[in-house]
């Protein structure tokens, strides 16, 4: 069942070892089938190193196991909160990454600086408030999902495909597995650069002009980066 779906899974969480953005079994990916509806993710405390397509773990929407010999990841709760607010996304990924961690721990959302954050991130990527001890203590996994959804508001979550969990780490995601990876690895660069800019002084965000900009020629229905299948014979103003 969806073995191409846990290839893909499978291949996904590897890549975040291979980015650099998980040791031990601190991550994981899952991944969206339209079709069905029903998700692959990474089993809990697997070791990447062991790790193998037949060892993803095939739930439905509502969390119940349909195919699997191992227990889903324990943050697949979370991962089901939001599949089931945006039906765009195919793809959540959870890493403790190195920066992106420090800036949630520190509960602070990580600012627009410059045009690498605004390719990828339209505005932001928000931090949520810290659970209370109530949310903790009952349905937590669960919580972290509502919290990052009450977090993110009216926002399209395809353009700013990530959140920092106060005190706890990124969830990032996207339109499939792979592409919620790239965010992931994204987000960590982003977070590794915000984090030099404010040590050295700098704390207002770019202009929004900038930011329309660059976001937009890579985002939505008027983007021009990259190649067309029709390229133009002359470039604009020269």
């Amino acid at each position: 069942m969806l073995e191409k779906l846990k290839k893909d899974v499978c291949r996904a969480n590897l890549d975040l070892v291979e980015q650099g953005l998980v040791i031990h079994t601190w991550g994981n990916v899952s991944g969206r089938d339209f079709k069905t509806g029903l998700i692959v993710i990474k089993p809990s405390g697997v070791s990447y190193a062991d790790m193998k397509p037949e060892d993803m773990v095939v739930i439905d929407i509502e969390g119940n196991i349909v195919e699997g010999k191992l227990k889903p990841s324990t943050d697949a709760p979370t991962h089901l909160v939001l599949y089931r607010t945006y039906k765009s996304l195919g793809g959540v990924v959870h890493t403790h990454s190195t920066y992106a961690t420090s800036w949630a721990q520190a509960g602070k959302s990580i600012p627009p600086f410059g045009t690498t954050h605004a390719d990828h991130f339209y505005g932001s990527v928000p931090c949520t408030r810290m659970l209370t001890d109530n949310e903790i203590e009952t349905d937590y996994e669960i919580n972290t999902g509502k919290v990052i959804v009450q977090t993110m508001g009216s926002v399209d979550p395809l353009s700013v495909p990530s959140v920092l969990v106060n005190s706890h780490g990124p969830f990032c995601w996207g339109k499939d597995a792979e592409s919620a990876v790239y965010n992931a690895v994204a987000l960590e660069e982003i977070a590794r650069m915000a984090f030099y800019t404010v040590l050295l002084g700098r704390n207002e965000p770019v202009d929004n002009v900038l930011l329309d900009k660059h976001f937009k020629r890579k985002h939505g229905n008027d983007a021009y980066y990259g190649q067309d299948k029709n390229p133009p014979t002359h470039l604009k103003g020269g």
